[in-house]
């Protein structure tokens, strides 16, 4: 799916076929996984072919159709197979919101139909992914253009992980700023930092900004302290991967940290995200999930090894940021402010009217 609206498209369906470029592989190289099953999009998901809470959303919208494109037998029998496919794609990765919430919105979809004949069933199911991932466009694009009023001209923003097009339908949450900054013709600058173990910061955020022009300068994790201290730094814009009703945010890990620098030093620190990221189920911090990936991400680096390997490795893939360090939340309904259990609810109205 091509879309001129998007500086690029990493999640694209055609001929039946998902096609999702490596973000594993950059940017070193552009490789696109061809995926053509379930299963397939289940492994993308869970060893990071595709990331980013959107992203993995749409993904796992696509191969709900390809687990069920092959069925045949009753309308019954079609509603427990897309259950049973639903749930195994949930299965992948445990943190990401937009992961399940792509996957109920399918079967309410469905569920709701009045169709019966199975090809029907089939083609509200690769009706509602493809909306899904269209909607997702729209979205992203308004949280560009609320965001970038937070900002003035000469203004240098730090972001953490990669929340840009790769992580998304092509144009980003934090990054949809950037990109509307520059849209508006407005100068800016960004620091990248790094984010370990698996340097989301530098080999995808500073590919994306490289790529659209955007001045960017990379930095290590542990330098955004001294930058701050300095006043190098007039903001901070983040993504997340699953919102709190309270605004208790988890995003990948290392944010918690940059946050509570950025309240020390009086740092307006804002999430990026859209309605879809929010879980109308948690209501702190503490009812997310948050994921532990493997030890070797950390022992390791691109197959080298950094470090003993019989020590032992803690690996959250997330950490939870507490919505008293959160300035805002940037969504496709405005910027929320605190407090956030009061302001979270126009998002909450917008999901359940969905």
């Amino acid at each position: 799916m091509k879309n001129p609206k998007v500086p690029f498209s990493p999640v694209e369906f055609r001929k039946e076929t998902l096609y999702l470029l490596d973000q594993r592989k950059l940017p070193n190289r552009e490789v696109w996984v061809a995926c053509r099953t379930s299963r397939a999009v289940w492994k993308a998901i869970r060893h990071m072919i595709v990331r980013g809470a959107p992203a993995i959303g749409i993904a796992a919208g696509y191969g709900l159709y390809l687990g069920v494109r092959g069925f045949r037998g009753g309308r019954y029998e079609f509603m427990q197979e897309l259950s049973r496919q639903g749930r195994y794609l949930d299965s992948s990765r445990p943190t990401a919101r937009n992961l399940a919430y792509a996957l109920e919105r399918i079967l309410n979809r469905v569920c709701l139909s009045r169709q019966d004949h199975i090809v029907d069933l089939k083609r509200l199911v690769l009706e509602e992914a493809r909306q899904i991932h269209l909607d997702d466009i729209v979205l992203c694009r308004k949280i560009g253009q609320y965001g970038s009023r937070l900002f003035k001209r000469g203004d240098t923003i730090l972001t953490h992980c990669n929340a840009g097009g790769l992580a998304t339908s092509g144009y980003g949450t934090a990054l949809a700023v950037f990109y509307a900054l520059k849209e508006k013709k407005i100068p800016f600058s960004v620091f990248v930092d790094e984010t370990r173990p698996l340097l989301q910061g530098a080999r995808l955020t500073a590919w994306e900004l490289s790529r659209s022009k955007i001045p960017a300068t990379l930095i290590c994790d542990n330098m955004a302290a001294s930058l701050m201290r300095a006043r190098k730094i007039q903001g901070v814009v983040v993504g997340a991967d699953r919102i709190a009703m309270n605004g208790d945010t988890a995003n990948k890990i290392g944010t918690y940290g940059v946050a509570v620098l950025a309240h020390v030093h009086r740092i307006p620190f804002y999430i990026a995200a859209p309605s879809t990221t929010f879980d109308l189920k948690a209501k702190t911090g503490k009812d997310i999930p948050i994921e532990e990936r493997p030890h070797d991400e950390v022992r390791k680096l691109h197959g080298k090894q950094l470090a003993p390997k019989g020590i032992k490795v803690f690996n959250p893939s997330f950490d939870v940021t507490p919505a008293k360090y959160i300035s805002g939340i940037i969504t496709e309904a405005g910027v929320l402010r605190p407090p956030f259990a009061r302001s979270i609810g126009k998002v909450k109205r917008l999901l359940e009217h969905a």
